[in-house]
């Protein structure tokens, strides 16, 4: 479903089961806006299309016995080849959403926005045939070691961390440069108004108005919520510095 005649930024495609889940939470808020925009695009393509036979059957039973079924190679590479057929892989990087892959980190997500686009292939039931990961070069990319139910909801956390880093999707671009994981650290604590709540109080060096000490204190909160929570991101920091 594309969602205007302009020319986007950046083209998600989806292959899924469930096409009405999207664009969910994305058609709302600051990635909705810029869906209709034209600054994004969706291209949402139902599996059960490519089905070869006439009751659209995308699965089978697992080779070797087992519970659940499988999501057949011959369906899903009929879909792959037919919505990719015009777009270079290195343009529009083909990723299975697992959790067998690489964890979902800030870097990827740069490395996905850097592209024309991207093709999220959303499995369900027990996974897909191995054998078209294999032979369409499809990238494995996880959110974290827990498991969901389908692709849709981890194509959709992918879609919204992308679709945010695009040029003129969120007002003020300086934010991103200071959110968690931008640096290499998490962010430091936020405060607003009122500068007393329930006792606590707003700290000092916020109320200042030295920008520089500001900008010492807050790196200071980063490097040490940092430490505290995530050793190995704070590791990896430490290394980087060297």
């Amino acid at each position: 479903m594309r969602q205007t005649d302009k020319e986007p930024v950046w083209t998600a495609q989806i292959l899924t089961l469930f096409p009405e889940i999207f664009p969910g939470p994305l058609g709302a808020s600051l990635a909705g806006k810029a869906l209709v925009k034209g600054l994004w695009a969706m291209n949402v393509v139902q599996i059960r299309d490519y089905a070869l036979d006439k009751h659209r059957k995308v699965d089978d039973t697992p080779a070797g016995g087992g519970p659940g079924m499988v999501m057949r190679a011959d369906v899903l590479a009929a879909a792959i080849d037919d919505v990719t057929k015009d777009k270079s892989g290195d343009d529009y990087p083909l990723v299975y959403l697992s959790p067998r892959g690489r964890r979902l980190d800030q870097e990827l997500v740069r490395e996905f926005a850097s592209k024309k686009g991207i093709t999220l292939l959303c499995g369900r039931f027990e996974g897909v045939d191995e054998r078209v990961l294999k032979s369409r070069n499809i990238r494995e990319v996880s959110l974290g070691d827990f498991i969901l139910s389908g692709g849709e909801l981890a194509a959709l956390a992918l879609m919204d961390a992308v679709v945010r880093t695009i040029p003129g999707v969120i007002g003020d671009t300086e934010t991103l440069t200071e959110e968690s994981f931008e640096s290499g650290l998490l962010e430091y604590p936020h405060y607003t108004r009122p500068n007393v709540w329930e006792g606590q109080e707003i700290p000092e060096v916020l109320q200042s108005g030295h920008h520089g000490k500001i900008k010492q204190w807050r790196q200071k909160q980063s490097e040490n919520l940092t430490e505290e929570r995530r050793p190995d991101l704070w590791n990896q920091y430490l290394n980087q510095k060297k």
